[in-house]
């Protein structure tokens, strides 16, 4: 399935707000997944910045697959190459001491669950915008407050949480997520698509979900 729609097709009447629609879609989802005991310990100071490396390497994991695929010819906007995250995980990970994560931290099963998932759907547009959506907007809006209480609680330095850092210049991350939110709304998505786009950001949290819950194991 591709995002751009088949040709000849009628335009809608109406302009959705799918970015909006998705968010109130996905809300409960988005709630089960930040409330699982590990990420909320995390957050609130019980465990250790060790911790916190075993949490960011499983991501690391995750955002491998995610960005595989890479820049494709005719990729709409939405698909913004800068936001790509593994050049600074890796440097973070190597500030925190754990510059050979992958043999160190391999990834879980669900972790491994996640990466595959990806894999199998980067040819599929509308399934792989949920993740890239669910991703990148979740690291430019809660990934902000991660990355100020990782760096309260447990002493992080700004050299071990540069996977928050977008660097925007003068845009910043509120302009730039109301940006990619215009750009996703000017896909036009049809119903169907829409419908689609949902359901697998659904499945984004209940796949994040199982590695908090591994975390915690």
């Amino acid at each position: 399935m591709t995002i751009a729609p088949p040709a000849g097709a009628a335009p809608a009447t109406e302009p959705v707000d799918v970015a909006a629609l998705v968010r109130a879609a996905t809300a409960e989802d988005h709630r089960n997944a930040e409330s699982r005991g590990f990420i909320t310990r995390l957050m609130g100071g019980e465990l250790t910045l060790e911790d916190y490396t075993r949490y960011l390497a499983q991501f690391g994991w995750v955002y491998e697959a995610l960005e595989e695929r890479g820049a494709r010819a005719g990729d709409p906007d939405v698909f913004d190459p800068k936001l790509a995250r593994l050049p600074a995980i890796e440097a973070d990970l190597a500030a925190l001491g754990a510059a050979d994560w992958r043999e160190t931290h391999p990834a879980l099963p669900a972790t491994a669950a996640y990466a595959a998932h990806l894999r199998s759907i980067s040819d599929d547009d509308m399934r792989y915008l949920a993740h890239h959506y669910t991703r990148y907007l979740g690291d430019l809006s809660g990934g902000q407050a991660i990355a100020a209480l990782v760096g309260r609680h447990y002493g992080a330095t700004p050299e071990q949480l540069s996977f928050y850092d977008f660097d925007l210049g003068a845009e910043g991350p509120v302009r730039y997520k109301r940006r990619y939110r215009e750009a996703m709304n000017a896909l036009a998505l049809r119903p169907g698509q829409v419908d689609v786009l949902i359901e697998e950001a659904k499945a984004s949290f209940r796949l994040n979900g199982a590695i908090f819950e591994a975390l915690a194991a």
